[in-house]
């Protein structure tokens, strides 16, 4: 009767630190702040992560159909935010990966303990390094397996730029601009800290009357006593301004933007020429580097191209460049020269 208390206990299963409530914060948590780097929410840093996504999706593929604008758009935002994007690689495609922990021998991955977000919860899964696709931007020689996002390795300006916005949200939120303190005649005394804590938010009004009464005299105050003073906060003297322009614009050139492209008197050779700087300098890297690691896990060579879908190239000069080449041609093969050494003489490869 009472070996009902030696019987073995049921095995009772709960849910892992990847269960379905740890996976949606931990997906709020990245879409409000990112990978714990500061400045992520400002519209700069936005716009720079915009255009590195949207340059890497439109980027042609040469060797492989795993890599389509979809993955190209989540690894160029992922690299952008965290410094680093991690794929698993299927039959059916390239999985996404929320967040991983790895492996290292000789300072290279060799396996990878990744997890995948679904829409009922998360799942781990454990893949050797061929199986994933690793790419990673900014690594550090103490740590070359991680990858580094530019607002990381730009932690202080990013910081500033973070702390000017703030402010400036702050005094535009609270403080009293276009409030006025109007002096009149001897009044009853008044709470002035219950007075003062009503400026907050208050905008274009009348907030505090003052005593202006002469005491000395005992006669009323002069007339021109009399006019409001400003409650708007000066703003000009603290260069608020200038700071926010030099913390934007170096948060740009982290991100491998030119400054001009946001200047309100930029013109169109300045932005043609920031598209080239961002395509050529920025975005073809991150594409080289992500060809080379498919084609060492796929097995293929694999060629990623965001020169030519993103125009990021001088038409006319190269129209220029092209009919002098071939009159160039022309006139060497009417004189019987080899066309081949002339190129090389001028470093002209392929």
């Amino acid at each position: 009767m009472l070996n009902w208390f030696r019987r073995k206990p049921k095995e009772e299963t709960r849910s892992s630190a990847s269960g379905f409530t740890a996976e949606i914060m931990a997906a709020r948590e990245s879409y409000i702040s990112g990978r714990r780097g500061i400045a992520e929410l400002t519209a700069t840093a936005q716009s720079c992560v915009s255009l590195w996504e949207h340059g890497l999706s439109m980027a042609d593929v040469d060797g492989t159909t795993l890599l389509d604008p979809v993955a190209l758009a989540l690894a160029g935002r992922s690299v952008a935010l965290r410094g680093e994007a991690v794929f698993l690689i299927r039959d059916d495609g390239l999985v996404p990966c929320s967040d991983w922990d790895l492996r290292t021998r000789n300072a290279k991955p060799t396996a990878y303990r990744v997890s995948v977000s679904e829409a009922s919860g998360g799942r781990t899964e454990t893949a050797l390094a061929g199986e994933v696709l690793h790419l990673r931007i900014g690594c550090d020689p103490v740590a070359p397996y991680y990858g580094t996002a530019p607002l990381k390795r730009a932690s202080l300006t990013s910081g500033l730029l973070n702390a000017i916005e703030t402010a400036l949200s702050e005094v535009f939120e609270n403080a009293p601009l276009g409030s006025q303190v109007l002096p009149m005649p001897e009044q009853p005394d008044t709470d002035m800290e219950t007075l003062g804590r009503g400026f907050r938010g208050k905008r274009g009004r009348v907030l505090l009357r003052e005593s202006v009464n002469v005491t000395a005299a005992g006669g009323p105050a002069p007339q021109t006593d009399w006019r409001p003073s400003d409650m708007s906060p000066d703003l000009q003297r603290a260069m608020t301004k200038e700071t926010l322009d030099a913390a934007r614009d170096a948060v740009l050139m982290a991100f491998g933007v030119l400054p001009g492209l946001t200047n309100p008197a930029t013109t169109g050779p300045l932005v043609r020429e920031a598209q080239r700087h961002l395509a050529q300098w920025t975005l073809q890297p991150v594409a080289v580097a992500l060809a080379h690691e498919a084609s060492d896990k796929l097995g293929n060579p694999v060629t990623i191209d965001t020169m030519r879908p993103l125009q990021a190239f001088d038409v006319g000069g190269r129209a220029r460049a092209l009919a002098g080449i071939v009159q160039a041609m022309a006139a060497a093969k009417e004189a019987g020269v080899d066309p081949g050494k002339a190129l090389e003489l001028v470093d002209w490869q392929d």
